[in-house]
Protein backbone atom coordinates (compact mmCIF):
# COMPACT_ATOMS: atom_id res chain seq x y z
CA UNK A 1 0.00 0.00 0.00
CA UNK A 2 1.00 3.29 -1.19
CA UNK A 3 1.83 5.95 1.74
CA UNK A 4 -1.06 8.50 1.89
CA UNK A 5 1.05 11.02 3.25
CA UNK A 6 3.62 9.95 -0.16
CA UNK A 7 0.29 9.89 -2.68
CA UNK A 8 -0.82 13.45 -1.23
CA UNK A 9 2.75 14.93 -2.25
CA UNK A 10 2.45 12.93 -5.52
CA UNK A 11 -0.80 14.04 -6.21
CA UNK A 12 0.31 17.79 -5.11
CA UNK A 13 3.03 17.81 -7.60
CA UNK A 14 1.07 16.61 -10.57
CA UNK A 15 -1.20 18.77 -9.92
CA UNK A 16 1.23 21.98 -9.71
CA UNK A 17 2.43 20.83 -12.55
CA UNK A 18 -0.11 21.45 -14.94
CA UNK A 19 -0.45 25.22 -13.91
CA UNK A 20 0.92 27.69 -15.98
CA UNK A 21 0.39 30.89 -13.60
CA UNK A 22 2.26 28.82 -10.83
CA UNK A 23 5.07 27.60 -13.11
CA UNK A 24 5.48 31.44 -14.65
CA UNK A 25 5.27 32.69 -10.64
CA UNK A 26 8.40 30.41 -10.07
CA UNK A 27 10.53 31.09 -13.31
CA UNK A 28 9.10 28.59 -15.91
CA UNK A 29 9.40 25.43 -13.97
CA UNK A 30 7.98 23.98 -10.85
CA UNK A 31 11.07 24.15 -8.01
CA UNK A 32 9.15 22.31 -5.12
CA UNK A 33 11.54 19.65 -3.35
CA UNK A 34 11.58 17.69 -0.60
CA UNK A 35 14.87 19.66 0.53
CA UNK A 36 16.13 22.37 -0.53
CA UNK A 37 18.51 22.47 -3.31
CA UNK A 38 22.77 23.27 -2.73
CA UNK A 39 22.72 26.72 -3.46
CA UNK A 40 19.45 27.47 -4.88
CA UNK A 41 18.29 30.58 -5.50
CA UNK A 42 14.79 31.86 -4.80
CA UNK A 43 11.87 31.59 -6.06
CA UNK A 44 11.60 28.24 -4.73
CA UNK A 45 9.65 25.64 -2.70
CA UNK A 46 9.51 22.71 0.09
CA UNK A 47 7.32 20.25 1.18
CA UNK A 48 7.43 21.23 5.05
CA UNK A 49 6.07 19.11 8.33
CA UNK A 50 3.24 17.22 7.95
CA UNK A 51 1.19 14.79 10.41
CA UNK A 52 -0.52 12.40 9.70
CA UNK A 53 -2.99 10.41 11.79
CA UNK A 54 -5.34 7.86 12.06
CA UNK A 55 -8.79 9.00 10.51
CA UNK A 56 -10.43 5.25 10.46
CA UNK A 57 -14.26 4.25 11.12
CA UNK A 58 -15.42 1.49 11.93
CA UNK A 59 -16.05 -0.25 8.31
CA UNK A 60 -12.71 2.28 6.28
CA UNK A 61 -9.43 3.06 7.35
CA UNK A 62 -8.13 6.84 6.74
CA UNK A 63 -5.94 9.37 7.40
CA UNK A 64 -6.32 13.30 8.58
CA UNK A 65 -2.75 15.17 7.39
CA UNK A 66 -1.85 17.99 8.31
CA UNK A 67 1.22 19.12 5.63
CA UNK A 68 2.14 22.53 4.41
CA UNK A 69 4.00 24.25 1.23
CA UNK A 70 7.18 26.33 2.33
CA UNK A 71 7.68 29.28 -0.60
CA UNK A 72 10.84 30.94 -0.59
CA UNK A 73 11.30 34.32 -2.01
CA UNK A 74 13.53 36.70 -2.63
CA UNK A 75 15.55 38.87 -0.41
CA UNK A 76 13.96 41.97 0.26
CA UNK A 77 10.83 41.01 -1.42
CA UNK A 78 7.55 39.04 -0.35
CA UNK A 79 5.61 39.47 -3.03
CA UNK A 80 7.40 36.53 -4.99
CA UNK A 81 7.14 33.75 -1.73
CA UNK A 82 3.48 35.31 -1.05
CA UNK A 83 2.17 35.21 -4.73
CA UNK A 84 3.38 31.73 -5.66
CA UNK A 85 1.89 30.62 -1.68
CA UNK A 86 -1.29 32.09 -2.72
CA UNK A 87 -1.14 30.36 -5.84
CA UNK A 88 -0.45 27.03 -4.74
CA UNK A 89 -3.48 27.82 -2.22
CA UNK A 90 -5.85 28.86 -5.36
CA UNK A 91 -5.13 25.53 -7.52
CA UNK A 92 -5.24 22.77 -4.00
CA UNK A 93 -8.09 24.46 -1.84
CA UNK A 94 -11.14 21.91 -2.66
CA UNK A 95 -9.51 20.54 -5.27
CA UNK A 96 -10.18 16.75 -6.60
CA UNK A 97 -7.19 15.20 -7.51
CA UNK A 98 -6.38 11.57 -7.58
CA UNK A 99 -4.55 9.87 -5.33
CA UNK A 100 -2.77 6.18 -5.81
CA UNK A 101 -3.73 4.13 -3.58
CA UNK A 102 -6.44 6.47 -1.69
CA UNK A 103 -9.34 8.36 -2.01
CA UNK A 104 -8.95 12.43 -1.02
CA UNK A 105 -12.06 13.06 0.61
CA UNK A 106 -11.52 16.93 1.33
CA UNK A 107 -8.45 19.04 0.66
CA UNK A 108 -8.37 22.82 2.62
CA UNK A 109 -5.73 25.40 2.43
CA UNK A 110 -5.72 26.99 6.85
CA UNK A 111 -3.62 28.90 7.04
CA UNK A 112 -1.14 31.08 5.10
CA UNK A 113 1.64 33.39 7.22
CA UNK A 114 5.17 34.99 5.80
CA UNK A 115 8.13 35.65 7.84
CA UNK A 116 11.30 37.45 6.80
CA UNK A 117 14.55 35.13 7.39
CA UNK A 118 17.27 37.35 9.99
CA UNK A 119 19.80 36.20 8.84
CA UNK A 120 19.32 36.05 4.66
CA UNK A 121 15.90 38.37 4.67
CA UNK A 122 14.56 36.27 2.16
CA UNK A 123 10.93 35.85 3.08
CA UNK A 124 9.49 32.60 3.33
CA UNK A 125 5.81 32.03 3.41
CA UNK A 126 4.23 28.46 4.50
CA UNK A 127 0.70 27.38 3.11
CA UNK A 128 -0.25 24.74 5.44
CA UNK A 129 -3.23 22.18 4.18
CA UNK A 130 -5.35 19.95 6.03
CA UNK A 131 -6.54 16.79 4.13
CA UNK A 132 -9.23 13.79 4.73
CA UNK A 133 -7.66 10.58 2.80
CA UNK A 134 -9.31 6.99 2.78
CA UNK A 135 -7.47 3.77 1.82
CA UNK A 136 -8.94 2.92 -1.55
Amino acid sequence: MTSPVLALRRAILDRALEDGELLSLMGGTLRLYDEPPRAAAPIYALFGDVTAKDWSTDTDRGHDQVLSIVVWGERGSARDALAAAERFSDILDDARIPLEGHRLVTLRATELTAVRDRDTQQTRATLRLRALTEVA
